[in-house]
Formats: C-alpha cells, structure tokens, sequence
C-alpha cells in the first residue's frame, strides 16, 4: 500500500464514522446515507494528493458531503435508487423512540439547503462562519437558512406537551 493509500485509509477510518451520523441527518435512512458517505469518499480519494496536504480537511470533506446531498434532491426521479422497503432504524438509548422518530420525521420535510444548516450548526455545532464555509455561501445566508428551518421544524412538530 502507498504511502497516499495508508494516508487516506487512516482518514476514513478516523472520519467515517461521524460523517455517516451526519449523512443519516441530512437524509434521514442509513442506507443513502451510506451512499452519500461513499460519494464524499470517492471525491476526496480522487482529489487527495491535492487536498491532503491541507490543515483545513475536515471543513472540506463536510463541503463535500453537503454539496453532493443538495446535488442529489436536484436529480430527477428517475436517477435515484429506490429501495423496495424501508430498514428499521435504531433509537438512540437515552431518546425516548417516539420522540426520535417524530423528529426524523419532521427534518425529512424540511427543505435539504435548511436541513443542511441545521444539521450543521446543532449536530455538528458548527459556527456561522464554518457553516456558511461548508456550504459556500455567506453568513447571512447561514443566519436566514437557521432561522427558517427551526421555524419548519416547530411548525411540523407542533407545540410541546407540557407537564400540569
């Protein structure tokens, strides 16, 4: 194995993991969010004698997988794979699985530029500017993007039930 193979496996190995939790945000199924994990692997291995080099890998390998999940909901219907039914999906252990599901449920119909900042800022807890980094547009965008994407999210969940 080359040095610039053994490079880029180390790399996978130490990121591949966190950047499929963020995939399955952003698309909400394990399964595209594997392909989608894949896709970003693929750019930067092409990419990598390049980008390597760079102190600023991971902001550009996060632009990469958001780049490539808008890209994806701008593919007609008929590119995309169809999967014939839907995996069940494994509940974090300390989030009541109502509660999740409901939440899942409800990113999956924000808009993907939204969905992609709010994953961003609350999963990954980027700042503004790393986020309008990774998503190659300005602050204020990242700013108005947050703004109505909460706003989605809390119209499709609905108010919160509260103890009397």
């Amino acid at each position: 194995m080359s040095d610039r193979d053994e490079a880029f496996a180390e790399y996978f190995a130490a990121r591949s993991g966190s950047m499929r939790a963020t995939a399955y945000l952003l698309c909400g199924n394990w399964h595209r969010a594997e392909d989608l994990v894949q896709t970003t692997f693929t750019k930067l291995y092409l990419r990598w004698d390049r980008i390597s080099k760079q102190e600023s890998l991971d902001p550009y390998a996060r632009q990469v997988m958001i780049r490539a999940f808008i890209d994806e909901g701008r593919w007609g219907w008929w590119r995309r794979e169809r999967p014939h039914h839907e995996p069940i999906e494994r509940a974090a252990p300390d989030v009541p699985a109502e509660d999740r599901l409901m939440l899942l449920r409800a990113l999956a119909d924000v808009p993907a530029r939204q969905r992609a900042v709010l994953v961003l800022r609350y999963w990954q807890d980027l700042s503004i500017e790393e986020t309008a980094a990774a998503l190659g547009c300005t602050s204020g965008t990242v700013k108005s993007q947050s703004a109505r994407g909460l706003a989605t999210l809390r119209a499709l969940i609905g108010a919160p039930v509260t103890a009397e």
